[in-house]
């Protein structure tokens, strides 16, 4: 009688996930002598597995005299479920001639979906079709979601399509897989034919569509999924579309769904609150980014990351800094896009010393080794500094090959500072060992030459963006006004309100000039065309339309939020300072690279870009 007792106690604390209870019945098991049961052992493993401890379950395991396949299993799934999967392969492989069964393949299917490790999941597939259990569904299932999750559709559709009774884990995990990796139709194919649609299956298109940049199919789907009155008993979804409001800078949509988080009741859920922090900063709005934090009532390192990073993005470097102070404070550890966030801000107000402090905290407190995105914030603060020798000293000593935009970082450096021989020098190094894929970067490369007067080279610079094909997706600018979202195009002369835009641009470029003396910087056109035409297609750049039309339709005094999908040309950075300055109004740019508040005639970047 004390087994079954002891195993219905145990399967209690699984379901419960009692960790201290659990150890207290071990050691009243081990204790009255009957830890050799297999089964009670057995059991004892999955609950430290499910309880999050797998050290016990492995030394459980390690002193079982005899080892089963479920013993197995369970010390197998007890290290997936504590992100161990490389223990799990490495202690299978060393377990001397067992045979798995579909439990342990299931184990070790997923041990290699937890890794991306596609190589040792054609391996376990491989033994897995030469066993007597091949005709397993749900461990094809397992591959199905695994080879999905290593981007091998292809392969995942072939056993997807050899399951003669298909669940949902694996009609979920084939949509998820073509969803992530941008193959819209299929995936949309696939989800209309599933048989039964549930909020999970919902999640997992919708999401896809969002991690592969597609927002607005995600939108549509969600849309959709509201029409079917789907019942929203998970916030995971609704992570997923405030991300892709995030992503889009779609503020309205983004108020929207946060209507919609309250309404369910989602709004204390802390990684809702976190994706609500990031896309208000992505939108331009860190006033309501910071609202939402200081109405957590729990917060972890996404929450404080979320709000320090935006803040950095806009700018505003001292608020940054000061998160970072209470964020510590309040004994919470910073991860690494918590240093990015912080070496970024001190990069936005020359805070050198500070920096520096920082990336030596990052290495030697957190133990934190640094990626190449944290040495390219440190290069692009020496470089706005004006130490450009430590910044390429920077470059030779860093511990990865430095790319094209960790170059272009310091050639725009050296153009900003005045350095014309090193700038020469390290445009020829970027001219001849790389092909550039960035069309600023040949700008930049253009602009070099031509301020030391290195003509030829302008030439071969402007060549070889012709030679090489590389071509600038059309650039446009949204606008949000009055609750509506107008789109821009470069050189769009077909608006309905063409005659008012154009008079308003014509009568800011005069003042401006009359003012400040502007003239149009054509450096940044380079097609071959005389400067009257370079002149004119700089006046119909979108940021440009966007903001006439902001100026002319917007509520008078508030903010210009504007969206572009290239980054601004320096041209019209100049021109949005100065439109700043005359009108009195703060415009706000999302870009390409980063946020530009332009607000009495002055940039929050600080003309570094």
């Amino acid at each position: 009688m004390l087994i079954p007792h002891y195993l219905h106690q145990l399967k209690l604390c699984a379901r419960n996930r009692t960790l201290n209870t659990a150890k207290s019945l071990h050691a009243q098991i081990f204790k009255i002598g009957i830890i050799q049961c297999c089964p009670l052992a057995n059991t004892l493993v999955n609950v430290y597995g499910k309880c999050g401890s797998a050290s016990h379950a492995l030394k459980l395991f390690d002193e079982m005299p005899h080892r089963d396949h479920i013993a197995w299993a369970s010390v197998l799934t007890a290290l997936n479920q504590s992100n161990l999967s490389g223990k799990t392969l490495s202690l299978f492989s060393s377990s001397s001639g067992l045979c798995p069964d579909d439990f342990v393949f299931s184990a070790l299917v997923k041990a290699c979906a937890n890794l991306g490790s596609v190589n040792h999941g054609k391996q376990v597939h491989c033994r897995f079709i030469v066993s007597e259990y091949s005709h397993d569904d749900v461990v094809k299932s397992s591959l199905v979601d695994m080879y999905a999750k290593c981007d091998s559709l292809d392969m995942a559709k072939a056993v997807f399509d050899s399951i003669r009774v298909k669940n949902t884990i694996s009609w979920t995990a084939m949509v998820s897989g073509f969803a992530r990796s941008g193959r819209k139709e299929e995936a949309l194919e696939l989800f209309r034919e599933l048989p039964a649609k549930n909020l999970y299956s919902w999640t997992a298109l919708i999401s896809g569509f969002v991690q592969s940049g597609k927002g607005l199919e995600a939108f549509s789907v969600f849309t959709e999924m509201r029409r079917e009155r789907v019942d929203i008993l998970d916030p995971l979804v609704l992570s997923s579309i405030v991300g892709a409001c995030a992503n889009l800078a779609a503020s309205i949509a983004g108020r929207q769904v946060h209507g919609l988080v309250i309404s369910l009741g989602f709004d204390s859920c802390v990684f809702i609150s976190n994706a609500l922090i990031d896309m208000y900063a992505k939108c331009s709005d860190v006033i309501a980014a910071e609202d939402i934090f200081s109405r957590m009532r729990h917060r972890d390192v996404v929450s404080w990351t979320s709000l320090i990073v935006g803040m950095a993005q806009h700018g505003r470097a001292e608020k940054a800094l000061s998160l970072y102070d209470d964020m510590v404070s309040h004994g919470v550890k910073p991860n690494e896009v918590t240093f990015v966030g912080l070496i970024y801000a001190c990069s936005h107000v020359g805070f050198v010393s500070k920096g520096r402090e920082i990336f030596q905290a990052m290495t030697e407190d957190y133990r934190i080794r640094p990626s190449l995105q944290h040495y390219t914030c440190l290069l692009d603060l020496l470089g706005r500094s004006g130490l450009l020798d430590e910044a390429e000293s920077l470059i030779h000593t860093m511990p990865f090959p430095p790319d094209e935009p960790t170059w272009a970082a310091l050639l725009s450096a050296c153009k900003r500072q005045g350095k014309g021989q090193m700038g020469v020098r390290i445009a020829d190094l970027l001219l001849s060992r790389f092909k550039p894929k960035d069309p600023s970067t040949y700008i930049l490369l253009s602009n070099v030459y031509a301020s030391a007067s290195s003509w030829g080279k302008v030439s071969e610079a402007r060549r070889k963006l012709g030679d090489m094909e590389v071509r600038k997706d059309p650039g446009y600018s949204s606008v949000e006004v009055r609750k509506e979202t107008e789109v821009f195009y470069a050189g769009e002369t077909s608006h309905p309100l063409k005659e008012e835009i154009f008079g308003l641009l014509r009568e800011l470029e005069e003042e401006m000039r009359r003012r400040n003396g502007y003239v149009p910087d054509t450096s940044w056109i380079l097609h071959d065309m005389d400067e009257q035409e370079k002149e004119k297609l700089l006046f119909w750049h979108s940021e440009r339309s966007a903001v006439a039309y902001g100026l002319l339709k917007g509520v008078p005094g508030t903010p210009i939020r504007i969206v572009k999908n290239l980054r601004v040309c320096g041209d019209c950075h100049v021109f949005l300072k100065h439109v700043s300055e005359i009108t009195g109004r703060e415009i706000i740019v999302r870009d390409a690279t980063r946020f530009h508040h332009f607000r009495g005639g002055k940039c929050s970047c600080n003309d570094f870009w």
